[in-house]
């Protein structure tokens, strides 16, 4: 079954975690890979990563313009140099177009989630609706006693956002795993205000 399209959040369980080293002395990298569309290529990435050892925290997976042509997103975790050679590693994969570690490049990044949060009528329901609204999230499903809710932003606001909500009942959470474009000028933009106050009621 060809890659495009497809979805996947990959736990960093699944992987070793010994192969990279004290987490201390590393980064959090996000990788954008290049691969032919076509049954099989995912997995021997995903192989490459597993059979070196290399920890993948999240994997997502998505047609580019070329449809021949799919893009992966990778969030692993190394220092500079494991990481560089992870990347020539991933190069010499044949179906492989092409292979950039965004990490150190102006860049955009954002994930979505989706939560099933408990909220029967009344004074919970109303505060779920409440955090909805900070945030900016979506009530996308609804039922007399729960609330689906779709987040999207980027890590740190949608952690947020799953952390005020967990008092009140998280029952299910599903993450795509982060992905990334590069950014059209080097300046950083400023958050809006409204943002601003996010993330301060998230850190409260």
């Amino acid at each position: 079954m060809p890659i495009a399209n497809c979805r996947l959040a990959i736990d960093s369980d699944s992987f070793s975690k010994s192969a990279i080293g004290n987490r201390k002395s590393t980064m959090r990298h996000t990788l954008s890979i290049v691969v032919a569309d076509q049954p099989g290529e995912l997995s021997r990435i995903v192989g490459l990563f597993s059979a070196r050892g290399f920890n993948i925290e999240t994997i997502s997976v998505g047609a580019t313009l070329d449809p021949q042509w799919a893009r992966v997103t990778i969030v692993t975790r190394g220092d500079d140099r494991t990481i560089d050679q992870i990347c020539k590693q991933c190069a010499r994969l044949a179906r492989v177009r092409d292979v950039q570690d965004v990490t150190t490049r102006p860049h955009i990044e954002r994930e979505m989630a989706l939560i099933t949060v408990n909220a029967e009528a009344g004074l919970r329901r109303q505060e779920v609706l409440n955090l909805v609204g900070v945030f900016r999230a979506k009530v996308v499903d609804i039922s007399h006693e729960q609330i689906v809710v779709e987040a999207s932003g980027n890590k740190e606001k949608v952690e947020a956002f799953i952390e005020m909500l967990q008092p009140l009942g998280i029952h299910e959470i599903t993450r795509t795993g982060r992905i990334a474009i590069g950014r059209l000028s080097n300046v950083e933009p400023v958050l809006p205000a409204e943002e601003e106050e996010l993330f301060a009621v998230g850190a409260s």
